[in-house]
């Protein structure tokens, strides 16, 4: 189902808008900010030397996908030029 969704988004040239639309919204709702400090503490803590990309992507995507997004919820459901949904 995934697949299939993100397929048309691609043909119907959707998903590249909505990628940019989503990282705007995260920088303007300052999600991009929190995850960034974020990081910064965790390599304070546990020092530069001893800290791999992956040690961060671990520790800080809890906190990513935790994050209150209703922001970036309304933004995509009333995103200008967003085809009308189509009955089953």
């Amino acid at each position: 189902m995934k697949a299939a969704v993100n397929q048309k988004l691609t043909e119907m040239g959707e998903r590249d808008r909505l990628k940019e639309l989503l990282r705007a919204k995260l920088t303007e709702c300052g999600w991009k900010d929190q995850m960034k400090a974020h990081c910064k503490e965790v390599i304070k803590q546990k020092g530069l030397e001893h800290v791999t990309v992956e040690d961060l992507v671990v520790e800080i995507t809890p906190k990513g996908r935790g994050t209150d997004h209703c922001c970036l919820t309304s933004a995509l459901i009333t995103a200008p030029g967003r085809p009308p949904s189509t009955s089953r």
